[in-house]
């Protein structure tokens, strides 16, 4: 159990991770906080959760923190934190099982690029998602000039981008950013019942769809796929390719138990 001051709060209901973070009042991505979701995600990799969302008290998360670029320029350094969040965003990318993130409020900047990093997007109704980062004389440096055009197409991402705009949840819903727009007051119920769902899947399965889909991204055809067949491969002697194509046969509603 989680106490209320931690930056990430981490709660599990059933198979279902949810990690919420906890930094008021936007959820400025610093070093410590970066460090929190790092430690949450390392929980949430173990085999007895089989769906993950994450979300933010009253917003997901408006971005850096700031005041650390301007720490990060009188240190001498060129490098103050995107590494370290790239790193994290890739670690919730990759975890074996469904993610969600469900967005309050603002998603701006690494909070977006946190947000691409999970499987789905649900944005609340009143929710509003951008990278910002040129209006400050900057980039995206987490993930967010490689996300987003695989989401949205290249030349709304290029537009996104260099104008630094915020978008609005309908439109973030058309642009295909976000998967569910749904009323505020609804957001976590609805992500915690479908994450509920998913959990009760073929948890090696999904893990192996999400390989076979990101390794062969952007690659020839050929090497795309040489990447599913070695997927379809393993995953036929798993648990739960048995327990799916047994029931099938036997006209009966599969029992996954995620292994």
């Amino acid at each position: 159990m989680s106490d209320p001051d931690d930056l990430v709060l981490y709660r599990r209901d059933g198979a279902v991770a949810l990690l919420t973070l906890n930094r008021p009042p936007v959820n400025a991505l610093n070093t410590e906080l970066i460090a929190s979701i790092d430690a949450a995600l390392d929980e949430a990799a173990h085999p007895s959760v089989r769906a993950v969302v994450i979300t933010g008290n009253r917003h997901f998360a408006a971005g850096a923190d700031i005041k650390r670029f301007v720490e990060a320029f009188e240190s001498g350094s060129d490098e103050p934190q995107a590494s370290g969040l790239g790193a994290v965003i890739d670690k919730l990318e990759a975890l074996a099982k469904p993610t969600i993130a469900a967005v309050p409020g603002f998603a701006l900047g690494g909070g977006l690029e946190l947000a691409m990093g999970a499987d789905f997007r649900y944005l609340a109704d009143d929710a509003t998602v951008g990278q910002p980062e040129i209006l400050l004389g900057i980039i995206p440096g987490a993930g967010g000039t490689q996300r987003l055009p695989r989401l949205v197409g290249y030349q709304r991402a290029r537009e996104m981008v260099m104008s630094g705009r915020q978008v609005p949840a309908a439109e973030a819903l058309e642009l295909g950013l976000a998967d569910k727009v749904v009323p505020a007051a609804e957001l976590l119920d609805v992500a915690l019942a479908d994450a509920a769902t998913w959990a009760e899947g073929p948890t090696v399965a999904y893990a192996a769809a999400k390989a076979s889909l990101g390794g062969g991204h952007g690659r020839p055809l050929a090497d795309g796929l040489a990447v599913e067949r070695e997927q379809f491969n393993a995953l036929f002697a798993s648990g739960d390719a048995k327990a799916g194509i047994l029931a099938f046969v036997n006209k009966e509603k599969p029992a996954f138990e995620g292994r």
